[in-house]
């Protein structure tokens, strides 16, 4: 399903019943990092983290787990 399907779907509120049980973290996280990035890098980040329907913070941790796991071997 696309993002825009999804939401036409949870429009409706007889798909609004929460089904089985509560989803949680796997992991707790810890404090947060304070990290800048420059606009441009910002702007392209934004627009990955749009584009995979995640939050801008859960595509930056996906990133860096991406990268620690491929430089481990």
């Amino acid at each position: 399903m696309t993002p825009d399907q999804v939401n036409a779907f949870y429009a409706d509120p007889e798909n609004q019943e929460p089904q089985g049980p509560p989803a949680r973290r796997k992991a707790k996280l810890s404090e947060p990092v304070p990290v800048r990035f420059p606009e441009e890098l910002l702007r392209e980040i934004r627009d990955h983290a749009a584009a995979a329907d995640r939050s801008v913070s859960n595509w930056i941790r996906r990133a860096v787990e991406h990268e620690l796991a491929r430089t481990r071997g």
